[in-house]
């Protein structure tokens, strides 16, 4: 079995894990009874890592969101649906691999899935193109998403990527259009869109399939206007500077939801999702049925007139502090 990749802040851990694994391997060679030095072990373990992760920095935060073992879009649809029917391509000739979409039931609601896919090693996330999307991957989100309008399914969608592919060919093929576009007609959209940061949220790449009804996030996700390594570069020509962009950047899902720019921080188990995956898939799968059922009980004119005021009214904190100190001096 391949070894779990440790975070730097993980590995005081190591050692009582390695502590705990030795005595239940002497439990199995021999009739000695641990089981109340195990029991002590294993609860000081547990308390150690909610204590970590309940002190987690947004830097560390991020560490978490790009864990190779996180569950992914495919790993959720997968939990959530027995009946996934992927689809593929933007009829326009090509299907990328880093965003994938289909159909399936939540329940017994026929729905719409689509969400970046990163790979779990070097291999897979080079087919994946590590989750950055290419125009032609928007395109085929769009698609999918104009076909859940035409048959009323609603639209939930997985934000994970590091950002939208910024090579040559991406711009040549209309990058920046082709998330214009998403962003345009998903306002129009007459059906429930629920969108939810599963990792790592950045930049346009995350809004290309983000402009949703209700925006979730887990708790150790991040969501960014920028890459803390990107903005670090721009403001201080040095990108390790990045954990005090992190913190400056305000991307945690604590900072967002004071902001009002997401609606619900979802609560992950105690090491992460990685760590208990099918647990963070029921959290998840509990809160997309909530919302659900509250959006569906909505009109179409309700449910887009929501939308708009919903994204106009961000921002507003920020201005308010502006003229505050405006009125002040």
């Amino acid at each position: 079995m391949p070894r779990r990749p440790i975070l730097e802040f993980e590995k005081p851990l190591v050692e009582l894990e390695q502590q705990i694994e030795q005595i239940r391997q002497l439990a199995r060679d021999s009739e000695v009874d641990v089981s109340q030095q195990l029991h002590q072990l294993e609860s000081l373990a547990a308390r150690r890592r909610q204590e970590i992760f309940q002190g987690l920095t947004p830097a560390q935060k991020i560490q978490v969101a790009r864990h190779p073992h996180r569950p992914s879009t495919l790993d959720f649809i997968q939990m959530f649906c027995d009946d996934w029917i992927e689809l593929h391509g933007d009829r326009r000739g090509n299907d990328d691999q880093a965003l994938v979409g289909g159909v399936g039931r939540l329940g017994d609601q026929a729905v719409l899935l689509i969400g970046h896919q990163k790979g779990r090693d070097t291999k897979e996330n080079v087919a994946r193109n590590f989750g950055m999307a290419t125009p032609g991957g928007y395109r085929k989100a769009m698609r999918l998403m104009e076909h859940a309008d035409r048959f009323r399914l609603p639209i939930l969608s997985f934000i994970d990527t590091p950002g939208a592919y910024a090579g040559l060919q991406a711009e040549e093929q209309g990058q920046g259009e082709a998330i214009a576009v998403n962003l345009r007609e998903m306002f129009r959209l007459r059906v429930p869109v629920i969108a939810t940061v599963i990792g790592e949220g950045g930049s346009g790449g995350a809004l290309g399939i983000g402009v949703a009804d209700r925006l979730l996030m887990f708790e150790h996700s991040v969501y960014t206007v920028a890459s803390p390594e990107a903005c670090a570069s721009i403001l201080w020509r040095d990108a390790a500077k990045a954990p005090d962009a992190a913190a400056a950047l305000r991307i945690t899902g604590s900072d967002l939801l004071e902001l009002g720019v997401v609606d619900e921080v979802l609560e992950e188990p105690s090491g992460g999702n990685n760590w208990a995956p099918l647990e963070a898939g029921q959290t998840l799968r509990a809160s997309l049925e909530r919302h659900l059922g509250e959006l569906m009980a909505l009109s179409d004119d309700a449910l887009k007139d929501a939308r708009y005021r919903k994204f106009r009214a961000m921002g507003q904190f920020i201005e308010g502090n502006s003229q505050d100190h405006d009125q002040s001096a």
